[in-house]
């Protein structure tokens, strides 16, 4: 690793508190501010062809972002590779932001090997995103292409766009609070016949959960009734042949079966009728999703649509139907395409009135004809 100092900086100051990683490529010329000192993740950025500072904790970062003339980096994307604290974390946002407005448009992601399953949602409000460093397997550039995009057009275009966003937001989260606890509170009859059925059937869990990625690509976990053999996720490789959407080495990929051979009879009855989607109304009552919005993504889907032409589906909220389902849903014949869309307009158009138009076909479409 060369070491540098930077400009106006004593180097005696300069050995107490950061390091600075360079790396001289053309391709990607993209800039990090790394806070940690692990090698293993220190390497992994100096490969995937970015430059950047290193600072070995927060306290540190503070005092190199205060350091004259630290405004000349262009930072794109700042990584957090320290031990897990959600006030340190706050407490670091809320400097970034009373330090200089542009560092709240800065991505920060956070190593997961510090998180427990419990963290990582607790810090989604705080970091952009959590991913594995030592594990990472995409273009690490175009991930943080794809955060800065997120967060380009989360952006209010002026003041009364933002008080009208707010509002709307407050509406929707009001509405989605009240309608999801009140059918929660409606179903529960429903749902203990429900999983008296799935345990009949077969051996295994009720409810099946797993790591979805909704708005802003913020990783949740997710419900549903299980509908399939345990540990379906493993034959997904071996099914790959049968999927719906015609497979891409490159772009944005989706995995659908059509009479898909891991559905249980009981699971097919609950996904034709969506009952499967029940459990969803607890996603909804904790925040991760809303009544309407764009359907949250496996995280291995949610990685094939990094890119600026369709990061704008990401910008709706997770939503239990949408303008997909009550379009295209049950039909095999459908695009990647053409669901990418409709996920795009969705997040263009999507209002109160757009968002109850949605509501009143739902119905219609909840009973599939296609067992896909």
């Amino acid at each position: 690793m060369q070491v540098n100092s930077i400009k106006n900086v004593p180097e005696a100051e300069r050995r107490k508190y950061l390091r600075v990683a360079t790396i001289n490529k053309e391709v990607a010329p993209l800039f990090f501010l790394y806070i940690g000192k692990n090698e293993s993740s220190i390497k992994f950025l100096l490969s995937t062809a970015i430059s950047g500072i290193i600072a070995e904790n927060y306290t540190n970062a503070k005092k190199l972002i205060n350091s004259e003339n630290f405004d000349e980096h262009n930072i794109d994307v700042i990584i957090i590779d320290v031990a897990y604290s959600l006030d340190e974390l706050r407490d670091f946002k809320l400097f970034l932001k009373n330090s200089c407005k542009k560092y709240c448009a800065i991505p920060i992601i956070y190593n997961d090997q510090y998180l427990g399953e419990p963290d990582i949602f607790s810090c989604a409000d705080v970091v952009d995103d959590v991913i594995n460093l030592a594990n990472w397997q995409f273009d690490f550039s175009d991930k943080i292409s794809f955060l800065k995009k997120i967060k380009e057009y989360a952006k209010p275009i002026n003041e009364r766009d933002y008080r009208i966003d707010v509002n709307t937001n407050v509406f929707k989260r009001i509405f989605d609070i009240a309608v999801s606890a009140f059918l929660l509170l409606f179903a529960l009859p429903l749902f203990l016949l429900i999983a008296i059925a799935i345990k009949i059937e077969s051996k295994g869990p009720v409810f099946y959960n797993a790591k979805r990625a909704g708005r802003g690509f913020k990783i949740f976990r997710f419900y549903k009734f299980r509908t399939m053999v345990v540990n379906a996720d493993k034959h997904i490789e071996t099914l790959a042949h049968l999927n719906q959407y015609s497979a891409s080495k490159s772009g944005p990929s989706f995995f659908k079966l059509n009479n898909d051979p891991r559905v249980t009879k009981v699971g097919r009855f609950l996904r034709n009728t969506s009952l499967d989607e029940l459990p969803q109304f607890y996603n909804v009552l904790r925040g991760d999703m809303s009544m309407v919005g764009n359907r949250p993504l496996p995280l291995y889907e949610a990685a094939t649509l990094t890119t600026n032409e369709f990061v704008e589906r990401f910008i709706a909220p997770a939503g239990i139907t949408g303008l997909w389902q009550i379009k295209k849903r049950g039909k095999a014949e459908m695009s990647i395409e053409e669901r990418i869309n409709l996920d795009i307009t969705y997040a263009r158009e999507s209002n109160i009135l757009y968002d109850l138009r949605i509501m009143v076909n739902t119905p219609a479409a909840l009973i599939q004809k296609t067992s896909v």
